[in-house]
């Protein structure tokens, strides 16, 4: 797959498009590319994802800091690497392409710098200054430029057309299960190991205080979860606590992460670090002394290892 940051120097042949942001780059998402890839392969072609960074919403409202992602940029570049695109292109967002009507990104864009045969939509498609450029203009758009237009049909799992909205609101709830059928893959967070209090230490759980890769990057419910590891390649399973702490942390919503790496032992500190999210085990709970706190852990061990098992 080719990443490219801007069009000054792209090429490809019979190119078959598709534009957004491709939050969670879900089931959705998925089909939207699998039915990318079967066009191009009909007409000779080759793939091109449209994408933008940073967020759209980090540049038309600034002032607006609720905004979570599903995915970073490099987790969506790993995915699309995976689903098989030819071309990923990364494209520049601030307020002058903000501005941009509608046509004038389908004629100065999609058709002069990157010669589209064909462009597919998903079936909500809106796009462009004020989000004008909905299925039916931008037909007329393909009519006087000459390219084809194919709109997608939502994609619906277990009667729930899948959403990247919805994806959230599951995360938030902390129904993994439910995030993860939507999705199509299992939620990852990636972050880096920080110095936190080392209280888990002194009750015979030392536990890798997380800081996520990035500020926007969505943090699950409260709760405590059974989680796979990576790290330096190397594959892991632990439970993981996610909780509050304002003060010390930089994570969105100051939400603390603290993960105990079963079999693991070494120094942590400062390295690279990813979550891979199986299911919740139960909501935070407040005990009432260290030792109700340290029956808890074990339990909460032993039904992650459970759920682990067949990893």
């Amino acid at each position: 797959m080719k990443i490219h940051y801007s069009l000054d120097d792209f090429k490809a042949q019979n190119t078959v498009v598709t534009i957004g942001t491709f939050d969670g780059l879900h089931k959705g998402h998925q089909l939207v590319v699998e039915q990318l890839k079967q066009l191009a392969k009909e007409q000779n072609g080759e793939t091109v994802i449209f994408t933008f960074y940073p967020h759209p919403r980090i540049v038309t409202s600034p002032d607006k800091a609720n905004l979570r992602l599903l995915t970073t940029k490099n987790e969506k570049i790993k995915l699309f690497e995976k689903f098989g695109v030819d071309h990923l292109v990364i494209y520049p967002f601030n307020k002058e392409f903000s501005e941009l009507s509608y046509s004038e990104f389908v004629k100065n864009i999609l058709v002069d710098k990157m010669e589209t045969r064909c462009l597919v939509v998903g079936y909500d498609h809106r796009f462009g200054k004020n989000r004008e450029g909905g299925y039916e203009y931008l037909q007329k758009c393909a009519d006087k430029h000459n390219f084809i237009v194919h709109k997608t049909d939502a994609l619906s799992v277990e009667a729930e057309k899948v959403s990247s909205t919805k994806i959230r609101m599951a995360l938030e709830a902390g129904d993994i299960k439910r995030a993860n059928q939507y999705l199509g893959y299992q939620f990852t967070l990636h972050g880096t190991v920080v110095k936190g209090e080392q209280l888990g230490r002194k009750l015979g759980f030392p536990t890798a205080n997380i800081e996520a890769s990035d500020k926007y990057k969505i943090i699950p419910g409260y709760g405590v979860y059974a989680v796979l590891i990576e790290i330096n390649d190397k594959h892991f399973k632990g439970m993981l606590n996610i909780g509050t702490r304002p003060t010390f942390n930089k994570n969105a919503d100051n939400r603390s992460i603290e993960v105990n790496i079963f079999d693991f032992s070494g120094d942590m500190y400062g390295k690279e670090i990813t979550l891979i999210f199986v299911d919740k085990i139960r909501e935070e709970q407040k005990f009432n002394g260290i030792d109700a706190l340290v029956q808890q852990l074990k339990l909460d061990k032993k039904a992650a290892q459970e759920i682990l098992s067949s990893y």
